[in-house]
């Protein structure tokens, strides 16, 4: 049910077309929920039909422009009846988490170099994290708004470096081949 609330928080903040938030699905909100351009255009039409939103008027009537949409009243009743509600914590999965555990009973072959190729994208978007914090949330900016921004990407800050300490401390702790169980 999250991805009609990210759409319907992305409007809030800038009246867009799907396109465009296809986009700052891309760059932004993707980064902590991602969804794909037809996933979006398909909840577009949804919110459309429950009267959440609405294609904002063509400037010039044009076959082929993209419509651009706001939220209604209604849609943002909606998103503060969400964001106030209480929702408990969903168990984490992690395919790693999952293939380590493997490995401890069938042997560790070809595990390390994922292992460090997981740490290098984990490396990667720390920095990414980072480069936006520096650059959109400078000392003394604070608004209520940009606060809870800051803290959504602090969380992905902290979340790269719990995984990159994490992927550290798993490649220091794999077995020496010598060491490691007889895979058959």
């Amino acid at each position: 049910m999250s991805l009609p609330h990210a759409i319907l928080t992305a409007l809030l903040e800038r009246p867009s077309s799907g396109l465009d938030l296809t986009r700052r699905f891309d760059r932004s909100i993707g980064y902590f929920w991602s969804a794909t351009h037809q996933q979006i255009y398909r909840e577009l039409g949804r919110l459309e039909a429950e009267g959440y939103i609405r294609a904002l008027p063509a400037e010039q009537p044009a076959r082929g422009q993209k419509k651009a949409y706001e939220v209604l009243p209604a849609g943002r009743a909606e998103l503060a009846r969400w964001t106030a509600a209480a929702q408990d914590p969903k168990p984490h999965r992690d395919a790693m988490l999952l293939r380590l555990r493997a490995a401890a009973v069938v042997g560790t072959a070809g595990l390390e170099a994922d292992l460090r190729r997981h740490l290098e994208l984990h490396r990667r978007q720390l920095a990414e994290y980072e480069e936006i914090e520096e650059r959109d949330f400078p000392p003394g900016e604070d608004s209520a708004q940009a606060r809870l921004q800051h803290l959504v990407l602090r969380a992905g800050i902290e979340l790269e470096t719990f995984w990159t300490r994490w992927l550290t401390e798993a490649l220091a702790g794999l077995p020496a081949a010598e060491d490691r169980p007889q895979e058959s």
